[in-house]
């Protein structure tokens, strides 16, 4: 018994079952051309015993090429007519007598392959008519076939330019420093991946991207060893990123396991949806127990940020750059800040605010009572050269949810 087929493909043999019953003839096939074989992806069939998806043959040898090279017509009530056609292997075995093809192209002209159909006798009804039904029905084809063929191109393509990072260990990590806005006394750094610029594409979205192609497990876990490489050459904590799903695999468990627990802080995005909250405290509560902390992300910017501080008792939330930037001079944005820090130190959290770009900005998280800053204001993320700034700092101590 063959594989099942994909909806996309059941719906092709739909369109087979009305072109072959329409004409009144054997086999309806959607064939694939590679440019030395064709390959029969949906067949619909009156003897599927010998005609069946995945049969291949030759390019070259078959009635299709001949077709689409113009040395046979699209239509071919009798091939006996044709000694072209009668010179094909086809033509003897399974001794075919009637054909009718049409080109499947996609939206941008590329030709994929053929919509045919042939029968094992003679039939001189066939006429132009059938032409054109067939010239429809594999227009139908190349609308169904063409999201999943885009699909599989850019799934290729994500792999082909993910492998070289992965091979060589993961994506760079840089560190940007995050500051206590009382005292400008740099407390702790995050690190941050960076891909090659000539993608210009952010992280999140190749992160995103590898998730999509079965890749995003490996490539945050190697971005968190290298982020976890840092520990050594920079005082204070680091700050690392990971996806709730990465950090429920048993990959993610023993790597923290082996880093000085105290001196990191694990970020969550606000924006990645947690399917199983229980399952992520229990991950969570011996690491933390052992002296992690945990932050939240992207606070504001997300779809449910209060439920998910609530639920992960974090000690750190992290405010998004957009509700920062500009805030000294937009009285709803200073409000909203206000109203997150009153929240959190009523739930003993710690605030970071993220982008802050002007001395303006810095001024007004402080009124707001916000306790650290990131951003290009204090810094840009950097190589560890950049952070030695001979200022002993703090390590703040973890909160563990009763």
């Amino acid at each position: 018994m063959g594989r099942k087929r994909s909806e996309a493909e059941q719906q092709v043999a739909d369109l087979l079952r009305t072109a072959r019953t329409s004409l009144q003839m054997s086999v309806a096939f959607l064939s694939r051309l590679d440019g030395t074989t064709q390959h029969l992806e949906v067949v619909d069939s009156r003897i599927p015993l010998i005609f069946r998806d995945g049969i291949t043959q030759p390019q070259e040898t078959t009635f299709c090429q001949a077709i689409l090279d113009g040395r046979l017509p699209a239509v071919i009530p009798d091939v006996r007519d044709f000694p072209a056609a009668m010179a094909l292997p086809t033509a003897k075995i399974p001794r075919i007598r009637s054909y009718v093809s049409a080109p499947v192209r996609l939206s941008d002209g590329e030709l994929y392959g053929t919509f045919c159909a042939f029968g094992l006798t003679t039939d001189k009804e066939l006429a132009e008519r059938d032409k054109a039904l067939m010239e429809v029905l594999a227009s139908a084809a190349a609308v169904i076939i063409e999201p999943g063929l885009r699909a599989e191109e850019q799934r290729t393509e994500i792999v082909d330019r993910l492998d070289p990072v992965l091979a060589a260990g993961g994506p760079t990590v840089v560190l940007q420093p995050i500051v206590e806005l009382a005292t400008g006394r740099r407390t702790g750094a995050e690190a941050l991946s960076r891909f090659p610029a000539e993608w210009g594409m952010p992280p999140d979205v190749v992160f995103g991207q590898a998730h999509g192609v079965g890749l995003g497990h490996r490539l945050e876990l190697l971005a968190l060893d290298r982020a976890a490489a840092h520990l050594d050459a920079v005082s204070g904590y680091v700050s690392m990123n990971v996806s709730p799903a990465t950090l429920l695999t048993a990959e993610c468990r023993r790597l923290l396991a082996r880093l000085p627990l105290d001196r990191v802080l694990l970020e969550l995005s606000e924006h990645d949806r947690v399917e199983d909250y229980d399952a992520l405290a229990a991950v969570l509560g011996p690491l933390r127990s052992d002296g992690l902390r945990l932050a939240i992300d992207d606070v504001g910017a997300g779809f449910s940020s209060l439920h998910h501080i609530v639920v992960t008792a974090p000690d750190v939330i992290k405010i998004d750059r957009s509700i920062v930037s500009g805030l000294h001079a937009d009285p709803v944005l200073a409000k909203l800040v206000r109203s997150l820090v009153e929240f959190a130190h009523g739930c003993e959290i710690e605030v970071v605010a993220e982008g802050v770009e002007t001395a303006d900005e810095a001024a007004a998280l402080l009124v707001s009572g916000v306790d650290h800053g990131q951003g290009w204001h204090f810094g840009r993320p950097g190589p560890v050269g950049a952070l030695t700034d001979g200022v002993p700092v703090a390590t703040p101590r973890p909160r563990v949810p009763a």
